[in-house]
């Protein structure tokens, strides 16, 4: 190709609009509170029981009040899936077993933080059983409708007798409102330098037709070991809307494909990664139909709640300084597009740039040139069906050198060819808590985002004696 005609094309794609004055990724969400409210039907809390040699908070209890509540998972894919993992499948497959461990009801969340109970064989599968039945009887529900997380060092055995009672005290004090939520919130940190939490509220229709107002709420910890593939770190998202556990677990699904499977820290993908989302349908809202702008807003009110807590994960990456958001237009279709941005900010060469101010975007296009589609399960809870997704699994991104576009914090770096800019001011522009990277592939509609953090000495530092 000569000089003339990569000219042509460069000015042809600069000739477009700035990335600047395209619209952000995502629009239309609700308007997200950081907070960490307590939706009706649930009681929350968290206490300190000793798994943690240094005596901070490392058991968080979440309880149903009511009903039992529909609850929907995703989970990591990790071939060496910790206890809590496979003990949640099996407890949701009890409950509802066309879910097949995806879906079911429940009237607890049990989290224990300081010991993943990963890799520690059937022994650590006993010690999990043994705390889902000591939260049953703290609770009074059948031993299948408890769930679990766990975080912490792989390879540990659980206290089972201090956990055991603990939740037994525990259970007897959880408080009401949002106290519980925040104590819940600090329990389920393990490097995390501080909680994570995110609130919207929504109003939806009772079944007479008058509006009742709808609590969306959520928990999360996860700074390290973060490079989700069907799941993340661990959350819980409680809401008092109605809803069927399989619908639910299609709007999880869709919104994790969306948010959590696109964040990533390190490159490291957990043995305990896990959301919930539990629905107690105590607002007094009416079960929307599928397909319905009902369901649409309560979708858009859980992909809010997982955005903000996403973003919080990442900005808290351990050792982090930056917050890295890649925002992606143009992509083929909106799998290009996300698959291309979370390419970016997985790139250690661009986490490295980012944390030393370096406005080298040739490392950004490296990354998108590089880009391939996730998993097929990923492609298809995004909405791809099953066949394509088979065949495009893993596939390169959709890319055409000519047609893309980089701005590095509101200033355009590559429009087919290198484009003059002002690196100090550049530098400057890149010194704060969050650099925006935009792409545009100008190839389609396509849209995505993805989150992820500068990579620092810190890091190193704080994996190196990690477990010791």
């Amino acid at each position: 190709m000569t000089d003339d005609l990569l000219a042509a094309l460069g000015a042809a794609s600069a000739d477009r609009l700035p990335l600047d004055t395209l619209d952000e990724v995502p629009s239309g969400l609700p308007t997200v509170t950081r907070e960490p409210a307590v939706p009706v039907g649930f009681r929350a809390g968290g206490a300190a029981v000793g798994i943690k040699r240094s005596g901070k908070p490392d058991l968080a209890l979440v309880v149903s009040t009511g009903r039992l509540a529909a609850a929907a998972a995703v989970f990591t894919t990790n071939a060496f899936a910790a206890a809590p993992v496979k003990r949640s499948r099996a407890n949701l497959a009890a409950s509802m077993p066309s879910g097949g461990g995806r879906y079911g009801v429940a009237r607890a969340v049990v989290s224990t933080s300081g010991s993943a109970n990963a890799a520690t064989g059937p022994s650590g599968d006993v010690d999990q059983a043994t705390v889902c039945d000591a939260v049953a009887r703290a609770v009074g529900c059948d031993p299948s409708h408890v769930l679990a997380l766990s975080t912490g060092l792989i390879g540990t055995r659980l206290p089972v007798a201090l956990v055991s009672a603990g939740v037994a005290e525990l259970a007897e004090r959880l408080p009401a409102g949002s106290i519980g939520m925040q104590d819940a919130a600090r329990a389920l940190m393990t490097t995390d330098a501080r909680p994570k939490w995110a609130t919207v509220r929504i109003a939806l229709p009772r079944p007479d037709g008058t509006p009742a107002e709808v609590t969306i709420a959520g928990i999360a910890k996860g700074v390290g070991m973060i490079h989700p593939r069907m799941a993340t770190m661990l959350a819980v998202i409680l809401t008092d809307a109605d809803a069927e556990p399989a619908a639910l677990h299609a709007i999880l699904r869709r919104v994790a494909a969306r948010t959590w499977d696109q964040l990533t820290v390190d490159g490291d993908t957990s043995t305990n990664d896990t959301v919930f989302l539990l629905a107690s349908g105590a607002s007094g809202a009416a079960d929307p139909e599928k397909g319905s702008p009902e369901e649409r807003l309560l979708e858009a009110g859980v992909e809010a709640v997982a955005r903000d807590l996403a973003r919080q994960q990442a900005a808290d990456g351990e050792g982090a300084t930056t917050l890295i958001v890649c925002q992606a237009t143009g992509g083929a279709d909106d799998a290009d597009a996300r698959a291309a941005a979370r390419a970016v900010v997985a790139s250690s060469l661009v986490k490295a740039a980012v944390h030393g101010r370096d406005p080298n975007w040739g490392r950004i296009a490296a990354a998108v040139g590089a880009a391939r589609l996730p998993d097929a399960a990923v492609l298809e809870a995004a909405g791809i069906q099953s066949a394509e997704a088979r065949d495009r699994a893993g596939a390169p991104v959709r890319v055409v050198q000519e047609r893309t576009r980089i701005a590095i914090a509101g200033t355009d770096v590559f429009a087919g060819i290198p484009l003059a800019f002002d690196a100090d001011a550049l530098r400057a522009a890149m010194d704060a808590p969050e650099v925006l990277i935009r792409i545009d592939l100008g190839l389609g509609d396509g849209r995505g985002e993805a989150f992820g953090c500068d990579l620092t000495e810190a890091y190193v530092v704080e994996n190196s004696a990690y477990s010791t």
